[in-house]
């Protein structure tokens, strides 16, 4: 049966406060807070291929790849939410957004792709280490038209220090199947969303 993706939803993200092999350490994030209302996903990930040749011929191909790159279109967010996530100042008390020097800051993301339903597949998605870029705003004039304009957050995703168990390596990301991630046990939304879902993580209910 051929599937595809229809819907996404859930944008959250969370703070990424360790990231090493250290035995007291290893792979920590904070807490798991509502991004902003979204519209689409797209990624593209940085990859090059290049032949060697030997003996006159193409003999083996080196393969290099980069980070990737996810496009948010998104409802825009709290100021609050902004100033974290670029790294900015938000003044609670003057309730002012303040373009200071960025602080850089790592942070896991997550988001579901999909909707259940017949031809469809819903994906649930962690992403684990990278940092969003400052987006642009546009605004225009109010006229007799319907537009209005909505924000492209970038997201640069990087893999991680931290060696996973499962899998045996550092990652980027490891989408999951909704209903089955595991075959023993149920994956639901709360249960992978409370927390940042790794693959050493256990989810059953």
């Amino acid at each position: 049966m051929a599937v595809e993706y229809r819907g996404c939803s859930n944008l959250v993200y969370a703070e990424v406060t360790g990231d090493d092999n250290e035995t007291s350490g290893g792979y920590i994030t904070g807490e798991v807070k509502p991004l902003a209302p979204v519209a689409e996903i797209s990624k593209t990930v940085e990859t090059s291929s290049e032949a060697k040749y030997y003996d006159n011929v193409a003999a083996i191909v080196i393969d290099s790849e980069g980070s990737d790159t996810v496009t948010f279109t998104i409802a825009i967010p709290p100021d609050e939410t902004l100033a974290e996530i670029t790294g900015r100042i938000y003044d609670e008390t003057k309730q002012m957004f303040i373009e200071a020097p960025r602080v850089n800051k790592y942070f896991a993301v997550g988001y579901i792709l999909g909707e259940v339903g017949e031809g469809e597949q819903q994906k649930y998605v962690w992403r684990y280490k990278g940092t969003f870029g400052v987006p642009d705003e546009t605004s225009a004039t109010k006229d007799n038209s319907t537009t209005s304009n909505n924000m492209s957050l970038t997201y640069t995703g990087i893999y991680t220090e931290h060696v996973f168990t499962n899998g045996g390596g550092t990652g980027k990301a490891a989408p999951a199947k909704a209903m089955a991630m595991r075959p023993s046990e149920t994956v639901t939304e709360t249960k992978f969303f409370e927390e940042v879902a790794t693959p050493d993580t256990s989810f059953t209910e």
